[in-house]
């Protein structure tokens, strides 16, 4: 199951260069494509506001 990001994102970036396999992109709140997220979960370690939950 891929993660996805929620409202509470800040854009601050912290999860961009965490992304292996770079699922990721930028906007008024970051976007994981769930086709390209490999569920690692890197992206919620860096996250500081816990924005990646599994979807």
């Amino acid at each position: 199951m891929a993660f996805k990001i929620t409202d509470a994102c800040i854009a601050c970036g912290a999860c961009i260069d965490e992304c292996p396999v770079g699922a990721i992109s930028e906007g008024d709140i970051y976007v994981v494509d769930a086709d390209t997220c490999i569920d690692c979960g890197a992206c919620a370690g860096a996250c500081p506001v816990d924005a990646p939950v599994e979807a």
